[in-house]
């Protein structure tokens, strides 16, 4: 099945065309909605697709999951209302009229990685010498799905050939954050990958010869105690980000013709294989809090563009679709809110590659904000606020940002339709933060005076596009200032120890 895609324009104007189509095709009138592919709830739309200036092509529909997914066709009776039209923009602008400020931010982590052309994170672990401000070189920082553990493998500054990586384990419950080394006899690869459980242990996948070992870390008195887990016969391998429940993490063995799931922390007897796909999959995004729907970005095997896929892990492995604006468009899921059902994805039917969100298991259209697009930098959403049930338009989103200066954060409202933009505490780690169920977004951060810090940064209200454009220092012709009138606001780094009690909470 299929629904309508919107930018700029009304609900109802949807079109299904091709991304190379000319504006003013005909809608599909078979345009229906997209479903959550969880076993019963009712399926919905993610629609998605653009209108507005002549020259985007109009955005198509978007497929829907499941076919045993449950037998619903929209959303729930007063369920997710519709937050409005997107404001329109011209398509060659670099912000849409809801940018608050300019992209000329104060670089906040000179060594972050930028995206990849598709817009997922090429990865965090730099190369070349170590910054000059004393800032640990780290090699990706992962979250639990609670916030309440992180881990990342990281190494002091030093020549590239006598670097000593290891794994550090970082507590964010309590009242001050603090980090555990987990070093072993031997330094660790740094292509090795680290994620933490919700019982303080840290999971590492390392490479060796042509298999891939798998072992739980945990701190022991002085030292580092390591449980071996088991070996997989892969040459590559990818940990998927910890599933929601805390106690299992699945790594992914992508093909060229199929790809596999492996559970390689969580089960009875090791590393387990748990379904095969068919298609080159990329991607991990969960769709639920009990860790049984997966989200994965696949290719067909015979090639084509990439779609969306919803994996069962309840039905072995069992694989519908989740995105389907158009038959010729690349159309992948970014994040995903399991509580309000906000959805936010990347898609090339515009006719170039946009941002857009959409509610699962709704039949509102998936829209792509013109203020989510930025001039000269990539933006990649990394954490949703949580707990707010049926309200998704409500739902403040942390994007990361990453342009020529480096790397700073953003958030936005799909309600509100305006991008906040904030120059990062010294030594972020890119792409890494949780927001409190109050939206308080925390920023983890290492620099040479703070090894384990925390920023707060507390969501900041929407103000009327109407009010803003007349306020003092707005462009000529109500347009937002530029980057050499405004710069970021700085989040200021607290330690939790002495932030507020409202800030200090996290979610379940």
């Amino acid at each position: 099945m299929t629904a309508c895609a919107i930018e700029g324009g009304s609900a109802g104007a949807a079109a299904t065309a091709d991304p190379e189509a000319e504006p003013g095709v005909e809608p599909d009138p078979e345009a229906g909605p997209v479903g959550s592919g969880a076993p019963g709830e009712p399926t919905g739309a993610a629609g998605s697709g653009p209108s507005g200036p002549p020259a985007d092509a109009p955005a198509p529909p978007l497929a829907g999951p499941a076919a045993n997914a449950g037998t619903g066709t929209g959303a729930e009776p007063g369920a997710r209302p519709e937050a409005g039209t997107e404001a329109e923009a011209h398509p060659d602008e670099g912000r849409g009229a809801g940018t608050e400020t300019g992209p000329g931010p104060v670089a906040a982590h000179a060594h972050g990685p930028a995206p990849s052309a598709d817009g997922a994170p090429a990865g965090d672990r730099p190369a070349g010498d170590a910054p000059a401000d004393g800032t640990p070189l780290t090699g990706g920082f992962t979250l639990t799905a609670d916030g309440a553990y992180a881990a990342r493998l990281t190494a002091a500054p030093g020549p590239p050939g006598a670097r000593a990586w290891y794994p550090e384990r970082w507590t964010l419950d309590g009242p001050e954050p603090y980090a555990v080394p987990l070093p072993l006899d031997q330094p660790e690869e740094p292509d090795s990958e680290v994620a933490p459980l919700a019982d303080g242990r840290v999971l590492i996948r390392r490479r060796v010869a042509d298999r891939q070992m798998f072992s739980l870390l945990y701190p022991t008195g002085p030292g580092t105690g390591e449980l071996l887990l088991g070996a997989v016969g892969r040459t590559e391998m990818t940990l998927l980000p910890p599933s929601p429940d805390g106690r299992s993490v699945y790594a992914l063995a992508a093909g060229e013709d199929h790809a596999s799931l492996w559970l390689v922390a969580g089960g009875a007897f090791g590393p387990e294989e748990v379904a095969w796909i068919p298609g080159r999959c990329s991607g991990g995004v969960w769709l639920d809090r009990a860790g049984r729907m997966l989200a994965l970005d696949r290719r067909e095997p015979g090639g084509g563009p990439v779609k969306a896929i919803a994996v069962d892990l309840g039905r072995q492995g069992e694989v519908t679709p989740l995105l389907q604006i158009a038959p010729g468009s690349n159309d992948r899921l970014v994040l995903a809110d399991p509580d309000s059902g906000l959805l936010l994805l990347r898609s090339d039917a515009p006719g170039h590659d946009r941002l857009g969100w959409g509610v699962l298991g709704s039949c509102l259209p998936v829209r792509f904000p013109e203020c989510l697009r930025l001039a000269d930098a990539t933006m990649t959403p990394f954490a949703v606020q949580p707990d707010q049930m049926l309200m998704p338009e409500s739902c403040a989103v942390a994007l990361r940002i990453d342009g020529a200066r480096g790397s700073w954060v953003g958030v936005w409202r799909p309600a509100g339709r305006q991008l906040h933009q904030f120059a990062a505490p010294l030594g972020w780690m890119p792409g890494a933060g949780y927001w409190s169920r109050d939206g308080v977004l925390r920023l983890p951060y290492a620099n040479g005076a703070t090894p384990c810090g925390v920023a707060l940064l507390e969501a900041p209200e929407d103000v009327d596009p109407v009010a803003a454009a007349g306020r003092t220092g707005a462009g000529e012709g109500g347009g937002e200032p530029s980057a050499a009138d405004t710069a970021p606001a700085v989040c200021k780094p607290v330690p939790l120890g002495q932030a507020p009690l409202h800030g200090a909470a996290r979610p379940d």
